[in-house]
């Protein structure tokens, strides 16, 4: 059993994608932990913001940034609000969790644009995340960074139909083993499989036609099979292990090999 050995108040965290799935559950489990959180994403959380809070509870911040547009996370990024957020913290934990799993087409069949805005919000933000977050200064000068790079068994399985998520998700894994070679100070980091998660996005690939992802049926079994993780325990196994002392010991990890 992992367990967060770590002081709550201390603790802050960015999530990605946090309006819905796997980031929605992260930032709102974060919140019970007494963890402010910081959300980035194209849309605002339906319920966080206007939740009532005790004057001690965990506070929520959101900025509605579409991270798939570079020029939009840069300008971000220059505006010190990341600073702003993590100063005064001991640790500070970055959730890269925002992707997308379209397109999901064989080679050839899948559009241009499509790939471009999949490569630059499944790789380029969270990259650019990181290096900021690496920064001393941009992180608020906090002794303890981690960063969790929400991988997927498709970075280490190949599946015909996702050519393009197989290869953003591996991008992310090389990343993280990358960066552990560089040990930058005070950064840990990890690309994390989550597991086969209950959201919009299997949603999408079961809806998909079997021309464009011929592993459908097994997806759709999975389902009526209840074999879906829950984003919430998905999200909990997430957080206890980025708050273990293990966090950052590998480079790359699946929650449902987690001791």
């Amino acid at each position: 059993m992992i367990v967060s050995t770590m002081n709550p108040p201390s603790i802050r965290a960015i999530v990605t994608g946090h309006s819905r799935g796997l980031g929605a559950a992260l930032a709102e489990l974060l919140i019970e932990r007494q963890i402010d959180v910081l959300g980035l994403g194209r849309s605002a959380h339906p319920t966080l913001a206007a939740r009532e809070r005790a004057p001690s509870a965990a506070q929520f911040q959101q900025v509605t940034l579409d991270l798939a547009d570079p020029a939009a996370l840069e300008h971000w990024l220059a505006s010190g609000a990341l600073r702003q957020f993590a100063q005064g913290a001991q640790c500070v934990l970055l959730f890269n969790n925002a992707g997308t799993v379209d397109p999901i087409a064989l080679l050839g069949a899948q559009d241009a644009s499509t790939i471009a805005r999949a490569i630059t919000l499944n790789v380029a933000a969270p990259l650019m995340l990181a290096n900021a977050f690496a920064s001393g200064d941009a992180a608020g000068q906090a002794q303890d960074r981690r960063i969790v790079h929400l991988s997927s068994g498709a970075a280490r399985n190949a599946y015909a139909g996702w050519s393009v998520y197989c290869a953003t998700k591996a991008a992310l894994d090389h990343h993280a083993r990358a960066v552990a070679l560089d040990a930058p100070p005070a950064v840990r980091i990890c690309s994390v499989a989550p597991g086969v998660v209950d959201t919009g996005m299997q949603a999408t690939i079961r809806a998909t036609g079997a021309d464009k992802f011929p592993l459908r049926e097994r997806f759709e079994q999975l389902k009526e099979a209840g074999q879906l993780a829950s984003p919430e325990h998905a999200a909990r196994q997430l957080i206890d292990y980025a708050l273990s002392d293990a966090f950052g010991t590998t480079p790359t990890a699946d929650v449902r090999e987690l001791a």
